[in-house]
């Protein structure tokens, strides 16, 4: 019958969603969920955690009433070294005001901050999205992240992406696939805000997509949604960047997600560990919420865990802490993953290695030579946090710098092409200082002949030269020369000495 129509439509559908909720429900997942202990919690009202990459530091939105009208500020906590949490402490009076702030997410090193603040003198719609940035121990001051990313609508909600160039965030704007979504924005070269996207169908649905958490990965987005089939109005979800696509979101299942509203889920940088808020109503129909926390059955882990390398940024000569770029690229193709910068007062710096590719990390600033580092996370297997100082030389006549990621066959001298990374480098950094002449030198081991060796080295060396000139560097300011093993930078005697000994170098003429 034509005119029951819609009704069969709408009990197929509830018949599909029952079946799926049934199902869920009989297959429940290993889930302890406890509340974080004192001096936490101590509030009427504690939600929407964010998290450092290193978990040492814990941001949340505190309200200590539990009426709309009640101030929301944002409080940080921090974890010593035998796991115990400090007393929460508002995060800045520069951020903090009688307006409300909170919904805030952080880079992964703690030193960028995304919040909302709504109905504030000179925004743009009734919430807007601030930034602001620590240097030292310093929180500055608050700034509208401005248009394209606010518009006359609502935004809030925002998830910074590991090296703050990436902002995801829930806006009600025209444009969406319902009521509101999820949307992202990524930074210029010239560290512009681009048009924000919505992330489309596969994520946002004709209902509300809320509360969406990037993982340190860059791949792994966990959000909230009432248009998703689920257990209660919001679900939590997990669905996986492949490429520039997005996987079926997958329920996180029960008893995760229950008949009770789901929001604000974020997990650590090894994928092991998640902290959410869970609301209650009181007997005068009053919320409360508070912070708890759960390992995260394997069910449900991030596919690709991430771990950081951290350390200072100094001068090789004084020591002195370097404000300096750091970028980070995949080496296999060339791609960039991550940029952030040491921070200039003390030159500390936190960058984030992914499971499953090799990655180059490239160290700049004005009047030095380049530092380079490599490593290989090409293999899925547990790994400890590194820490590592690096230092970085002033240019000046006869320094010199190893090319990590310069890349031969085995006795041969063509270049590989996960070799570009590193040349593209080069050529940056000739074009960047006009002034510099540099001699391509070519090292081996000390396994062969001399003859070979040297015959080896020089051709090598040429390959380089060969790539520069190509690309356009003048040949009055470049030389190459082979010396075989008779510079040895450690003892042969050990195949590990031997790899440091076969390299590329350059020397400043």
């Amino acid at each position: 019958n034509p005119a029951n129509a819609g009704r069969e439509g709408l009990a197929a559908d509830l018949i599909k969603n029952i079946d799926f909720a049934l199902d869920l429900m009989s297959k429940p997942l290993p889930f302890n969920p406890e509340p974080l202990p004192a001096p936490l919690n101590k509030y009427v009202m504690q939600y929407f955690p964010a998290v450092t990459a290193d978990g040492k530091q814990l941001f949340f939105t505190v309200r200590k009433g539990n009426t709309a009208n009640d101030d929301e500020d944002i409080y940080v906590t921090r974890q010593n070294d035998d796991g115990a949490w400090s007393e929460p402490e508002p995060i800045s009076d520069l951020i903090n005001s009688h307006r409300n702030e909170g919904t805030s997410s952080v880079s992964a090193d703690g030193r960028m901050l995304i919040f909302t603040s709504c109905q504030a003198p000179g925004g743009f719609g009734s919430c807007d999205l601030y930034f602001v940035q620590k240097e030292g121990d310093t929180w500055g001051k608050p700034q509208n992240i401005g248009q394209p990313i606010n518009s006359s609508g609502w935004e809030s909600q925002p998830s910074l992406s590991a090296d703050g160039r990436t902002l995801y965030f829930v806006s009600d704007r025209k444009g969406g696939q319902g009521k509101r979504d999820i949307w992202v924005s990524t930074l210029s070269a010239r560290d512009n805000w681009m048009e924000p996207v919505n992330l489309g169908p596969v994520i946002n649905t004709e209902g509300d997509d809320l509360s969406p958490f990037i993982h340190v990965n860059g791949q792994s987005l966990y959000f909230s949604s009432s248009g998703h089939m689920g257990l209660g109005k919001y679900d939590l979800f997990l669905s996986e960047k492949n490429g520039l696509e997005w996987s079926q979101p997958k329920n996180l299942g029960y008893p995760i997600n229950t008949k009770d509203d789901q929001v604000s889920l974020v997990i650590t940088s090894d994928g092991s560990k998640a902290y959410y808020s869970h609301e209650v109503i009181g007997n005068n129909r009053d919320f409360q919420s508070s912070l708890y926390t759960f390992d995260v059955p394997e069910e449900i882990r991030v596919q690709n865990k991430s771990n950081f390398l951290t350390g200072r940024v100094m001068d090789i000569e004084t020591k002195k802490p370097l404000g300096a770029s750091i970028e980070m690229f995949d080496i296999n193709d060339a791609s960039l993953n991550y940029k952030v910068t040491s921070d200039k007062v003390d030159g500390k710096y936190f960058v984030v290695l992914t499971e499953g590719k090799e990655y180059s990390i490239y160290v700049t600033r004005k009047g030095y030579l380049f530092e380079n580092l490599t490593f290989n996370y090409l293999e899925k297997k547990s790994r400890e946090p590194e820490v590592l100082d690096i230092y970085l030389t002033p240019i000046k006549a006869g320094a010199t710098s190893v090319l990590k990621n310069i890349f031969f066959d085995v006795d041969q001298y063509v270049l590989k092409e996960k070799s570009k990374t590193e040349l593209d480098e080069v050529i940056k950094f000739l074009k960047d200082n006009e002034q510099i002449r540099m001699e391509i030198e070519g090292h081996t081991d000390n396994t062969g002949s001399t003859s070979h060796n040297l015959e080896l080295s020089t051709n090598r060396a040429k390959s380089v030269y060969d790539f520069l000139i190509k690309a356009g560097i003048p040949k009055e300011r470049l030389q190459y020369k082979g010396y075989g093993s008779t510079k040895p930078k450690v003892d042969n005697s050990t195949e590990e000495g031997k790899q440091l000994n076969r390299r590329i170098e350059f020397r400043i003429l």
